[in-house]
């Protein structure tokens, strides 16, 4: 039961990150990625803090456990979500979320290298079934004809993915060097305070540097935007993942929670009234296959 909770909780962790990311692409183009990182860092710390204050208060944690989330903090947070939206900006949320979507067979392969994690032949299979149906739901997701502006890539293409790439193996790196600090029962809420505070400083040391110019595109509408982004894409979605990593395998809980190109697909669908594709469609039966694979293991 623990471990379907853990699984659960990616699955919520990728509609959250969904969600986010179709109420984000407005303020990322409008005000550019690091103003609107650095304005939802602040502001998911600040919810993450009364959180913490009206709940269980902020975590015991000794110094091996601090270093752990501080450095996930850096790389996962810092760096992954400044480049992550910097993708966003360029190719839009459906191209960049089969980009970050392989931050999964990363994770896996690396939880397996660094952190000795075994996978059964069900998961295996799962994984890779989940993997191929997001990749065809995205790939064959869009129409040519009549395509939102949301479908327009910005600058070069390459460059977007390159960007997508070094985001999702950030993403990947910050969750592996946070998964032992979970594995030890640390509270998923308190841990992801600590990792949004690293970043948040981190970001006003840049912030510093770059001066008054660089907020200029920040409008009432765009920071309201920003903070329901953070809210419901970091403050409830990454304490999903932390709480999941926490309590279930590492490949398996990074395969469920890049199901959000699938998750997605019906939301751009209702905000751009354009239906996917028929790959769009095969594609999330496919992961939806191996997400029940995953289940009854």
């Amino acid at each position: 039961m623990t471990t379907h909770l853990a699984y659960l909780a990616a699955l919520g962790a990728a509609l959250c990150w969904a969600c986010s990311g179709m109420i984000a692409i407005h303020p990322v183009r409008q005000a550019g990625s690091f103003a609107f990182n650095y304005v939802r860092m602040l502001l998911v710390l600040a919810m993450l803090l009364v959180a913490l204050a009206c709940l269980r208060g902020w975590p015991s944690l000794d110094a091996g456990q601090w270093l752990r989330l501080t450095a996930s903090g850096l790389v996962g947070i810092l760096v992954g979500d400044t480049i992550l939206y910097t993708s966003l900006g360029r190719l839009g949320p459906r191209r960049n979320s089969i980009i970050f979507a392989t931050n999964a067979p990363m994770t896996a392969v690396l939880g397996y290298l660094l952190l000795g994690e075994q996978l059964g032949w069900r998961a295996v299979a799962g994984i890779a079934l989940v993997t191929a149906g997001v990749a065809l739901a995205i790939a064959f997701g869009g129409r040519r004809e009549g395509a939102h502006h949301w479908e327009t890539v910005r600058g070069d293409v390459k460059t977007g993915v390159a960007i997508g790439l070094t985001a999702a193996l950030c993403h990947s790196i910050g969750t592996l060097i946070a998964k032992p600090v979970m594995a030890a029962g640390v509270d998923p809420v308190g841990a992801s305070a600590v990792r949004v505070a690293v970043s948040a400083l981190g970001l006003t040391a840049l912030a510093a540097r770059r001066g008054r110019a660089t907020f200029a595109a920040l409008t009432p509408k765009v920071i309201g935007l920003t903070a329901l982004s953070g809210f419901i894409g970091v403050a409830v979605g990454m304490t999903l993942l932390l709480y999941g990593m926490g309590r279930g395998n590492t490949g398996v809980i990074a395969t469920l929670s890049a199901t959000t190109p699938i998750m997605v697909l019906p939301l751009l669908w209702l905000r751009t009234r354009q239906a996917p594709a028929a790959g769009a469609w095969y594609g999330a039966l496919l992961a939806g296959a191996g997400v029940a694979l995953i289940f009854i293991r």
